[in-house]
């Protein structure tokens, strides 16, 4: 029991940790495109709002990207506190997909990201448009190479076993496994709406204070717009990776489904609370043959159940529960995405819809937290499905250790979110938030 305590304490921190860490990541991934094309306007028009916003989300970028250095160090320390053996194992492929992503992608952001945040007053104009483009390079190939090993961690693929060590056979095997272009598109996509919702909330709370702030309700328009395009967007690769996922791990979408046992027709659960002891959904809202439907584009269509894949089978409420959070979240952000392009058009934007973009700031964190438990909790008792089990990669740390860290970083990281979500709302309350800056600084030619 003590074991088995352990294991769920060291999954219970790691679990915190790469949750807190995704937070990140999820903003500087797609806020560095936006940042390269606020800069782009103002080289092309010089107009000072584009400077203003620059200047605002470049900081908010700044913080972001130091967050997710900090709390990615730490993440990177507990492959060798709770899961040694995970490195022991499997380090012959996954160590060099971590050097390179710090090679090829975190020198890369770390290099320009100085030039870019205080280089725009001594550098050319285009040596600064050039490093600002540098690091929105930088952070997507970073997202493609940790994407890539936990793709490969999900779907394994182009490794063999060498005098009883495991090492890659073939690297574009390694790399490009069968999930990755799914997830990586998918990931792209979604931080692509988390900042979306992130400046559309920043501006809007912005504009309650300020209602005169037209660079605000300029940034709140774009960021709509684009929120507009990418959620119908998200639903299609949302689809295809769901597809893909069904051909490469259906104990995973059984578990999604709470499909206790194969058969044809299935059911779309849309609610239930699923009851692992009796394999039973109670209190279920269903759509008949629903589930079939849209996995199988046929009304008779087979899915297996998790009774096929017993005993290694996922916890099914977390990933039940969590990927209807996450489907939800996303529909709500498409409908409100489609009414704002729609409302913003006249001039002035209501309140109560201001108020309604702010209280939607952070809703992309939500999905995507969502979307990291299904992508995760759906994968286990694998560590790497098929080749190491969780409970065989656990190392030695006892129960009270685990605990203890555990409190430690719940108390630590809540206190560092608190101070981030202060710090932005301060920012946009204050006025930086479409600011036209007294003197707008030359541009070198």
């Amino acid at each position: 029991m003590d074991t088995l305590d352990a294991i769920a304490l060291a999954r219970a921190q790691f679990a915190l940790n790469i949750g807190f860490h995704i937070l990140f990541p999820s903003i500087t991934i797609a806020l560095s495109w936006l940042l390269l094309w606020f800069r782009l306007q103002y080289a092309r028009s010089g107009a000072p709002h584009w400077l203003a916003a620059y200047k605002l989300w470049t900081r908010v970028f700044a913080l972001s990207f130091a967050m997710g250095v900090v709390t990615g160090i730490v993440m990177s320390f507990q492959f060798g506190t709770n899961w040694p053996n995970y490195m022991n194992r499997v380090g012959n492929v996954a160590g060099p997909l971590l050097a390179y992503e710090v090679l090829t992608a975190f020198f890369l952001e770390a290099t320009f990201l100085g030039v870019m945040l205080f280089g725009m007053a001594r550098v050319p104009a285009w040596l600064h448009v050039v490093a600002t483009a540098l690091v929105a390079l930088g952070t997507t190939l970073s997202a493609f190479w940790i994407l890539a090993l936990d793709s490969w961690m999900q779907t394994p693929t182009g490794h063999v076993m060498r005098d009883g060590k495991l090492i890659a056979g073939n690297w574009w095997a390694v790399i490009f496994n069968p999930s990755l272009p799914y997830r990586f598109c998918h990931m792209l996509v979604a931080s692509g709406l988390t900042v979306s919702f992130l400046v559309a909330g920043l501006s809007a709370w912005r504009l309650l204070r300020a209602p005169d702030d037209a660079a605000a309700r300029r940034t709140l328009r774009l960021a709509v717009s684009c929120a507009a395009l990418l959620a119908p967007l998200q639903i299609f690769v949302g689809d295809q990776h769901g597809l893909n996922t069904l051909e490469h791990q259906p104990a995973k979408v059984a578990a999604i489904e709470a499909l206790w046992h194969t058969q044809r027709g299935a059911p779309l659960v849309l609610f239930a609370v699923p009851d692992e002891r009796t394999q039973h959904n109670d209190f279920a809202l269903e759509v008949p043959r629903g589930a079939s439907l849209i996995l199988r584009h046929a009304l008779d269509g087979e899915l297996k159940g998790l009774d096929a894949f017993a005993p290694d089978v996922a916890p099914v409420a977390p990933v039940f529960f969590a990927f209807r959070i996450m489907v939800g979240m996303g529909v709500a952000m498409l409908a409100l995405s489609w009414f704002g392009v729609l409302r913003l058009r006249r001039e002035p934007p209501p309140r109560w819809l201001l108020w309604l973009f702010a209280g939607f700031t952070f809703s992309g964190w939500i999905a995507v937290l969502a979307g990291w438990v299904v992508t995760e909790s759906g994968r286990q008792p694998w560590l790497v499905t098929g080749v190491l089990r969780t409970v065989d990669a656990a190392g030695n740390a006892a129960a009270a250790q685990l605990g203890a860290s555990l409190t430690g970083y719940v108390v630590t990281y809540a206190i560092m979110l608190l101070a981030y979500i202060v710090v932005l709302t301060h920012l946009a309350g204050g006025g930086a938030i479409g600011a036209t800056p007294a003197a707008v600084p030359a541009q070198p030619s």
